[in-house]
């Protein structure tokens, strides 16, 4: 099956390319009576926006205006398909004329040409980062499902251009563009990033998605683990190429004694597992990490070849970031936050009604 869609019991399908007319995604499964407008959805878009300026960010200006055309009345969702709408206004696809005919290092020009035979040279087509406001709008949608059990996902920089935190206040995560949580960390990325900059050259980095409040319960046996759910998701960014778990890779150099999470009367005393044991959320908060490789557009010269299999000499010009980063937080947000409200609703398989009570209810044992 073509590879647009992402979850079951909550199921969105993305559309549309970076320089097409517009963009958007198709909501299905998510449940009637839940508060949703514009700009509830709104707010999440603006944090991802391209064109704000700065060291870490394209020039190119959209407003990333979301359009409700389904599944909402009078303020509340229907339990209909939900299908949200995002024009493009600032694509300058000549700006991209010079290279149609050449595969570009780093990006997916070769592979879309050997698996479709034809591709959308126009600011990389469907491959493009554009695609990611997509699924922000419907990450938006999502969280309404997880405020019925007060679950918040965060999502913020914790590594930049080889820049790392020392502390992590997440109280000022919406006080600065990269989404850090530590400002004087934040403060050296963004000095380091327009040296980066300055000779032409892109960044990479770490990015942490942490779900708080969440239920112990939720995941699926061996294929469809919490985890393993959540590592897809993550993976499905196009600029992660590494995604962790807890401990992660540091459980590669510990011992068990050490890598184990004891148990008291109280709850787990440590959280290596970030949250998740056999698959299967443990009331923990759950932890990922995506690390996120440079943006291959960058202004230095490259060895490549053009459609004809000759070498070439390639220097990308146009308007691009010199990292995902800031840009993809709120995007790892919305697919932790896409993956949580699948599994929820996979786990109790109920109308939400009465919202919190009935799910809570569930949780206590006091509806079967």
């Amino acid at each position: 099956m073509p590879g647009n869609s992402f979850g079951q019991a909550f199921r969105i399908t993305t559309w549309g390319e970076s320089h097409g007319p517009a963009i958007g995604v198709v909501i299905d499964g998510c449940p009637p009576r839940l508060d949703l407008n514009e700009a509830y959805i709104q707010e999440a878009l603006d944090k991802r926006r391209p064109g704000k300026g700065g060291a870490t960010e394209t020039s190119r200006k959209e407003p990333d205006k979301v359009e409700i055309l389904s599944g909402i009345f009078e303020g509340k969702t229907t339990g209909t398909p939900i299908s949200l709408l995002i024009w493009n206004k600032d694509a300058k696809s000549k700006s991209y004329d010079h290279i149609k005919d050449i595969f570009r290092p780093g990006h997916g020009d070769y592979t879309y040409l050997k698996r479709y035979g034809i591709r959308d040279y126009r600011g990389g087509g469907r491959a493009s980062g554009r695609e990611t406001a997509a699924r922000v709008a419907a990450g938006a949608v999502a969280q309404k499902i997880l405020d019925l059990l007060n679950i918040e996902v965060f999502a913020y920089t914790i590594s930049l251009a080889g820049i790392d935190i020392n502390q992590k206040d997440l109280s000022v995560i919406e006080k600065n563009r990269l989404f850090c949580p530590d400002l004087e960390a934040s403060k050296k990325m963004e000095e380091r990033a327009l040296e980066i900059r300055k000779k032409g050259d892109s960044a990479g980095g770490i990015v942490e998605i942490m779900a708080t409040n969440c239920p112990a319960g939720l995941g699926e046996p061996v294929f469809d683990k919490l985890d393993a759910e959540i590592a897809k998701a993550l993976m499905s960014v196009g600029a992660v190429k590494a995604v962790e778990i807890g401990s992660g890779i540091k459980a590669a150099y510990l011992l068990g004694s050490e890598n184990n999470d004891p148990l008291s009367p109280t709850g787990f005393i440590s959280n290596n597992a970030g949250g998740i044991l056999a698959g299967i959320s443990n009331g923990e908060p759950i932890i990922a990490r995506a690390t996120v490789k440079p943006i291959p557009s960058i202004s230095q010269e490259q060895d490549t070849i053009d459609t004809k299999g000759d070498p070439v000499k390639i220097k990308i010009g146009g308007r691009h970031d010199i990292s995902a980063i800031p840009r993809i937080v709120p995007v790892l947000k919305a697919m932790m936050q896409l993956v949580l409200a699948d599994h929820l609703l996979r786990r109790f398989q109920i109308e939400i009604s009465d919202h919190f009570k009935i799910i809570q209810d569930r949780l206590d044992g006091k509806l079967i």
